[in-house]
């Protein structure tokens, strides 16, 4: 059978978005399997296509020698002559053999060969379009759920979000629109696999990207985010020009901005946070509304004590720590918040482990409080900076230890 399938290959081409070349190597490959279980595998064969007439043939090639010793191989001077009067020792001459019989198991077999081809084509096709779209918002229609996980019809392709990468307590039904982050796209024995989330924080800054321009154009950076899906959501914003407001830019007029991206998240909350150099006006910032006076910092271990009034300590906190958690992550430290209060009660009872003697004591117990006095100097000045490591109450023992100095008050008795 001499195929004229010029015009298949075009419109199947066009159809898949395949290269026209992949199914004509396709067809050889085929035709090349089906002939060597026809003729023979030890036969040296080869499919060819004519672009201008649209027709494969399959030729068999033998070479000419004085001895035949393979006839699938080889052929004799004379048979090489009949085919080619100028033909020599040496040379390889091509047979074109009759495909009319190749059989019904060898053309079902090239019929696999063909459609195996293509769609490993076609799945290359696919990889290649969504691995180049990584990182970006996509929409699709809910198809399915399979074991929790979000069937997406993306039109080419199917894709997957996993429950991890759902938002708690989001449902779909079968078509209805969803958008979602393209988290990574890789290579399967089924094709390529398109992992899609809702969860990722990266989402956020491609949604304030879709809906501010000044965050598409460059102009107004987020630095960073911090995320509990479904929830709450902070961002530091930066801005590179100086009459940009950041924050401002993001929220938009009366909030339509921002509003946008919280109706895409079905009601999640966004704090806009201007992100500030100095660590410390930084977590103000992030743990906004709530009133700080003052930040205890300890840079060596990347910790923070934030001191807020009795009255706003849950504030700071947040439900269930979820406002400070986000602080801490959004600034990347670790982050401690308590009552000015509960601070006041720790530095009273560490003074007065250092006050002074009452000046009736008898010399003797002042001389035998010397010693002692000078012992514990040192020892308070060991645990000065671990204080400041683990609560502000041992932060201001240690000025305390320091005011109080015990060699001058015993010097009388050492005289």
């Amino acid at each position: 059978m001499i195929l004229d399938v010029g015009q298949i290959i075009a419109q199947l081409g066009k159809e898949k978005g395949i290269d026209k070349n992949v199914i004509i190597d396709a067809i050889k490959e085929a035709l090349e399997s089906a002939a060597r279980k026809k003729f023979g595998a030890n036969k040296i064969l080869e499919a060819t296509y004519d672009p201008d007439t649209g027709e494969f043939e399959i030729l068999s090639f033998r070479t000419v020698t004085e001895e035949l010793t393979d006839p699938d191989t080889q052929m004799t001077v004379a048979e090489a002559q009949a085919l080619d009067p100028e033909a020599q020792v040496g040379d390889s001459l091509g047979e074109r053999l009759s495909t009319k019989d190749l059989g019904r198991i060898a053309a079902q077999t090239a019929r696999q060969i063909i459609m195996q081809k293509v769609k490993d084509a076609e799945r290359e096709v696919i990889y290649n379009e969504f691995i180049g779209r990584k990182g970006e918002i996509i929409n699709g229609v809910v198809q399915r759920y399979e074991r929790d996980c979000l069937i997406i019809d993306m039109g080419k392709a199917e894709a997957i979000m996993p429950p991890s990468e759902q938002i708690p307590r989001e449902r779909y039904r079968q078509t209805d629109r969803i958008r979602a982050y393209i988290k990574d796209v890789s290579k399967t024995s089924r094709g390529p696999e398109i992992l899609l989330s809702r969860a990722d924080p990266r989402m956020i800054i491609k949604l304030f990207e879709q809906e501010v321009p000044e965050v598409y154009e460059g102009v107004v950076s987020i630095l960073s985010v911090a995320r509990e899906p479904g929830f709450r959501t902070k961002i530091a914003v930066r801005s590179r020009d100086r009459d940009v407001d950041p924050v401002g830019a993001c929220v938009g007029m009366k909030g339509s901005r921002v509003q946008s991206v919280v109706q895409e998240l079905r009601g999640e909350r966004i704090d806009i946070i201007a992100w500030d150099e100095d660590p410390a006006k930084f977590v103000c910032n992030a743990l906004q509304p709530a009133e700080i006076i003052r930040v205890l910092v300890n840079e060596n271990e990347k910790t923070m004590e934030v001191i807020v009034p009795e009255e706003q300590l849950l504030l700071a906190i947040g439900k269930k720590g979820q406002n400070v958690k986000l602080a801490s992550k959004l600034v990347g430290w670790n982050i401690e918040v308590r009552a000015e209060g509960q601070v006041e009660d720790a530095l009273k009872r560490a003074e007065g482990l250092f006050s002074k003697k009452p000046e009736g004591e008898e010399p003797a117990a002042a001389a035998e409080a010397a010693p002692a006095a000078e012992e514990a100097a040192p020892a308070a000045e060991e645990a000065a900076p671990a204080a400041v490591e683990t609560g502000p109450a041992d932060v201001e023992a240690a000025p305390a230890v320091e005011e109080a100095p015990p060699a001058e008050g015993n010097e009388p008795a050492k005289e």
